[in-house]
């Protein structure tokens, strides 16, 4: 059954603004005298809406003599409104007897005529049809918490669509307000504020009133904050920062390279394969790695896997070793802040162990987080090492650790570039100071100059399947059995060119010359 109301949850599902919806927010806006987030905005829109429905209800009563249930008793001439057909009126034009069945109590017979020329029958005096106890059936769809619900999110989204194709709306740090009620902002206010960032630049970011208190001859309310806010979101010098909830502003040129730009060590040159071919095994071998540029249905496994874990682990691979960063995927995306808008998110580092905090930041087009290099450089990580994340006790808090313990002599794989120029990979005993997966830990003592042939092969172009088969050749000479895990070779690819696990295990898989040997080990062919 329908619900009995123009306001349906078709409706709903359906919706786009009006031109009265559009002056409506227009209004509203001005009443309130600040700007407003899409979410609100939708929210008053729905109460609006809900309100004038219960409005035309009660006018459409108020011009009938009732609403029509079947238990009551109805003479021709009688004006009756009909809930389930969308409160349409119509008017009684003939009575009769009911013909009921011999199970069925006698009834009588109303003949209606409608608006549009249509004529139809509906029983009265039947105290027993379902509809005298329910006999609307539009409270549901007038449920302002229930269409609030299901619909605010959608109807926010559609007012973000109609409203930017409008000139008269402004938007500014994900807030609304007409443009011609705005202050005027002009170049000199946009010097001051980036004057005022310069000054508190070890403070980082800085929210908009804050900037507006240091600029003397414009007002410190809610309007003026919001003009600012627009016209340095238009400046290319400025960058919005702030976590959801948040408006933060820093300067493009103060933020780090490695937020300005993806480090050379995150940046993907993407290679077909075919997914359906990598084995079960495998493919949850690729959620547990948890690398950012998997697809987005291995992501969405990942997100799925960690859902209702408050502390996550990870390895680390070289190139997120090199950059400082750790991976935006769906195994740890859920533990930082994000923002319906900005590209970059400002938070803040805690470390577990001593409570020391640093800055970080949330590149979402990139998909990593910067600002773990001197973090792991100070705790003595190498590529391969645990990491440990999860919330803190504020919502741009994020709190990393290290299970660190005392110096180790271990043997472990060591990365080292030769006389030759070349890679090559031995074990060593060396000291250890923290956690690590020994199938993907790889000793780099010379950064720098593995730099060198990370940039000759990305120079080079050579095909991802010789790289893997040199890499396989090299780590089979580390074991007697030759065989390589595939989170290993993983790994190791990842010293010279970035690549997500798929493609290698595509290869893995499907290349004749790769023998599987038993769970996720493979050897090369002729290694005997």
């Amino acid at each position: 059954m329908s619900a009995p109301t123009l306001l349906s949850d078709r409706y709903w599902e359906n919706f786009r603004l009006s031109e009265n919806d559009i002056e409506f927010l227009y209004q509203y806006l001005i009443e309130r005298a600040e700007p407003l987030p899409a979410t609100e905005l939708a929210e008053a829109l729905i109460r609006e809406r809900i309100r004038q429905e219960r409005q035309r209800i009660e006018n459409e009563r108020q011009q009938s003599d009732g609403i029509y249930m079947p238990r009551e008793r109805y003479e021709v001439g009688q004006v009756l409104l009909f809930p389930l057909l969308g409160w349409q009126k119509g008017r009684v034009v003939a009575v009769r007897p009911g013909r009921p069945p011999e199970d069925l109590p006698p009834f009588s017979v109303i003949r209606v005529h409608f608006d549009d020329g249509t004529e139809r029958e509906f029983a009265m005096d039947y105290p027993d049809h379902p509809l005298n106890q329910h006999p609307w059936g539009y409270e549901a769809a007038l449920d302002e918490t229930r269409v609030l619900s299901q619909y605010r999110d959608s109807i926010a989204r559609a007012i973000e669509e109609t409203l930017e194709r409008r000139e008269d709306f402004a938007r500014g740090a994900r807030r609304w307000f007409p443009r011609g009620m705005l202050a005027d902002i002009n170049e000199a206010h946009l010097n001051l504020a980036e004057a005022v960032l310069y000054t508190y630049k070890d403070q980082g970011p800085q929210p908009t009133r804050a900037i507006l208190q240091a600029i003397d001859d414009l007002p410190d309310d809610p309007l003026t904050v919001f003009a600012l806010d627009l016209a340095m979101q238009r400046d290319p010098r400025f960058d919005e920062v702030g976590p959801t909830g948040q408006v933060l502003w820093y300067l493009r040129e103060l933020e780090p390279e490695g937020v300005r730009e993806t480090p050379r060590w995150l940046r993907y040159r993407p290679v077909a394969y075919d997914q359906t071919q990598i084995p079960e095994a495998l493919r949850e071998l690729e959620v547990r790695l948890g690398d950012e540029l998997s697809p987005e249905e291995v992501q969405d496994q990942m997100a799925t896997q960690v859902a209702d874990q408050n502390e996550v682990e990870w390895v680390l691979i070289y190139p997120h070793w090199r950059a400082g960063t750790l991976p935006l995927s769906g195994r740890l995306r859920h533990l930082f802040p994000t923002a319906s808008g900005a590209e970059r998110v400002y938070f803040t580092f805690v470390d577990a162990d001593t409570g020391q905090t640093f800055p970080g930041w949330v590149v979402r087009p990139g998909r990593y987080v910067y600002g773990l290099g001197e973090w792991y450089r100070r705790k003595g990580l190498f590529p391969g090492a645990r990491v440990w994340v999860r919330k803190g006790p504020q919502p741009d808090q994020v709190i990393i650790q290290a299970r660190t313990h005392r110096p180790n002599r271990e043997w472990v794989r060591v990365a080292q570039v030769g006389a030759d120029g070349r890679l090559h990979i031995s074990t060593h005993a060396v000291p250890v100071v923290a956690d690590y997966e020994e199938h993907m830990a790889f000793v780099v003592p010379n950064p720098e100059a593995l730099d060198v042939v990370w940039d000759r092969v990305q120079h080079e172009k050579l095909p991802i399947e010789n790289l893997l088969v040199s890499f396989m050749r090299e780590l089979a000479k580390l074991t007697p059995q030759a065989h390589v895990d595939a989170a290993e070779l993983y790994a190791a690819f990842n010293l010279v060119r970035r690549s997500p696990p798929g493609p290698i295990f595509a290869l893995l898989a499907t290349r004749p010359w790769f023998e599987h040997v038993g769970d996720t080990y493979y050897r090369l062919r002729n290694a005997e």
